[in-house]
């Protein structure tokens, strides 16, 4: 089993959507969570929406501290992911296992002004940037995630 952190600073979209698709794609043979360095509380409704309407799970998914995964407790990562510019700039906490890291940023669509559907139109292509390169990720293994 291969752990993945996926990390932004709100944990309420690109994170999400990030752990979603690992799980999602990985097969059962990837398991992702997502954190943030200064979450939200709460996951954008959007970011479920999305995942709603691509058939996938919108239940269990919570906007948390990273703090959460530098426990001794905590899942080990195999891969951490920063998946914003602003969390891939941070101090982050030291991981139990030194994880491999590396950055894949995308627009952040919780930033999207508009109407309902032009807001949703964000998130839908962010969703399918992420897709794209989490199926490059998991095609390429940890080893090469560099290449994604």
């Amino acid at each position: 089993m291969t752990n993945v952190l996926v990390l932004c600073t709100g944990n309420s979209a690109r994170s999400v959507l990030g752990e979603a698709l690992t799980n999602h794609l990985g097969g059962g043979k990837w398991r992702a969570f997502s954190a943030g360095s200064n979450p939200t509380g709460k996951v954008n409704p959007l970011s479920l929406e999305v995942l709603a309407e691509k058939g996938l799970p919108t239940e269990g998914y919570r906007s948390k501290s990273w703090d959460e995964f530098a426990l001794p407790d905590a899942p080990k990562m195999d891969l951490v992911i920063t998946v914003c510019d602003n969390a891939a700039g941070e101090v982050c906490p030291i991981w139990p296992g030194h994880p491999s890291k590396v950055h894949i940023g995308f627009p952040d669509p919780a930033a999207a002004e508009g109407s309902h559907e032009e807001r949703l139109a964000a998130f839908r292509k962010v969703y399918a940037m992420i897709e794209a390169k989490i199926a490059k990720l998991i095609e390429v293994g940890v080893e090469r995630a560099e290449e994604v």
